[in-house]
């Protein structure tokens, strides 16, 4: 077990520490294993193949938007408002997911028949990623296990997962296969863990699954919001590479994407705190508003201040860890990498967000801020990507975080209290109980 981190010893209960902690060990061998692979990957098929790949998954991103729809913000509410329904809750929520990935793998296809009608392989790369939609329906039952404080389950199960895709991967590397073929890999990872976790939730005496209607319906009623806002999200933070790949080319795609990766190799840590947490800021809603405040603000700042250090050391180290990592081929992602970076931590300050805006039910306000934000990316992307290629995207994602996690829900008055605990966790105020 990893030791423990002291900021959260001080910040946090023994409970969520516990919890974090096997998300994190988790994710670290999920991290190492993936990190091997794609990094081996990325070797053998190059930028343009490895662009292509990732222009691929861009296209799973926009629809996994509606595909989820919006259930993994409410679920975990959900098991604590009913917990005599959790069966019914996880199988009504799989059904509705898995009709709404078979008909957003339909639309994905239809798209690329479209935009990339004069490319075939790109077309068949774009569905066999989009596969993974469908294979990932089981992932609800993760949250089951973190609502009950059972993420050493989930975090072996997606290790094992890992391992597995990762053979394929390797044994694809071994006997020289093409693009197709780790096309499918990125499928192989989803099905995998959902097939672990059915095993795991059964294993667990996890309650019968059921479908409800009624059930569905009062799910929908609160998720729905979710919707729309996520797919803006998706909008902004995948526009980058659709519009690199049509304004540049494949080339730049690979580029931006080994920025983007390195980049996401250690959120996983803050991921981790913020789904430790969750449930117990849901909690605390119920029970002590002043508790439920200082809650967040310390969630706020701890996701901003990790984030602040990590970047730096990005700009301090991006050219040596993208050749030392992808070779000297890659070298023209530091440049986006140093600039990429910065957006990690406002955009993980929006996804800590969430906990608070369930608990207020101010959901229907996201769909505002994410439309601003997903007009405004693909403008700054439409000017700044033929001046500075990669990096112009990349400033085109930071301009945009930053005003979707502090600057645009300061002009709504219904999320203004929220973006002033924000500002005040990442200035330190009422972080810490002894103030």
């Amino acid at each position: 077990m990893l030791v423990r981190i002291f900021w959260m010893n001080k910040l946090f209960s023994s409970k969520e520490v516990k919890n974090a902690e096997w998300i994190i060990f988790g994710k670290i061998l999920q991290m190492l294993v993936s990190l091997l692979v794609s990094l081996l990957t990325a070797r053998y098929l190059g930028s343009g193949n490895y662009g292509l790949i990732n222009y691929g998954v861009t296209y799973v991103a926009f629809f996994t938007a509606i595909s989820n729809l919006g259930i993994n913000f409410v679920i975990v509410k959900e098991f604590s408002d009913h917990p005599d329904e959790e069966g019914i809750s996880i199988g009504t929520s799989v059904f509705m997911r898995f009709l709404s990935s078979v008909l957003s793998l339909i639309i994905i296809i239809s798209i690329s028949f479209v935009v990339d009608r004069n490319e075939p392989i790109t077309i068949l790369v774009v569905g066999l990623c989009g596969l993974s939609l469908i294979f990932n329906i089981f992932e609800l039952i993760n949250y089951w296990f973190q609502s009950r404080y059972q993420s050493k389950v989930s975090s072996i199960v997606g290790f094992v997962a890992y391992l597995i895709a990762a053979i394929y991967k390797i044994i694809l590397l071994v006997m020289h296969k093409n693009v197709i073929w780790f096309a499918v890999a990125t499928s192989i990872d989803y099905l995998c863990v959902s097939i672990l976790l059915l095993i795991a939730y059964k294993k667990y005496n996890g309650p019968r699954l059921k479908i409800s209607i009624n059930k569905g319906k009062n799910i929908l009623s609160k998720s729905y919001h979710y919707i729309l806002s996520t797919l803006m999200v998706a909008v902004y933070a995948q526009t980058d590479k659709f519009m690199l790949k049509h304004m540049m080319s494949e080339q730049d795609v690979g580029y931006y994407s080994v920025a983007v990766a390195i980049c996401a190799m250690w959120v996983f840590v803050l991921q981790a705190i913020i789904d430790s947490l969750y449930p117990t800021i849901i909690s605390l809603y119920k029970t002590s508003k002043t508790a439920f405040i200082r809650k967040n603000k310390q969630l706020y700042f701890i996701v901003f201040y990790v984030s602040i250090i990590v970047s730096l050391l990005f700009v301090v180290c991006g050219d040596y860890v993208v050749v030392l990592l992808y070779g000297k081929a890659y070298e023209n992602a530091a440049s986006v990498l140093k600039i990429v970076t910065w957006y990690t931590a406002f955009s993980y300050l929006g996804v800590a967000r969430n906990a608070w805006i369930v608990c207020e039910n101010k959901q229907k306000y996201l769909k505002s801020i994410y439309g601003m934000a997903a007009i405004l990316n693909v403008i700054l992307n439409y000017l700044l990507i033929p001046l500075y290629g990669g990096k112009g995207a990349a400033m085109a994602s930071l301009i945009t975080n930053i005003g979707t996690s502090i600057i645009l829900p300061m002009l709504i008055t219904q999320l203004r209290p929220n973006s002033l605990i924000m500002l005040e966790a990442i200035l330190g105020k009422g972080v810490f109980k002894n103030e």
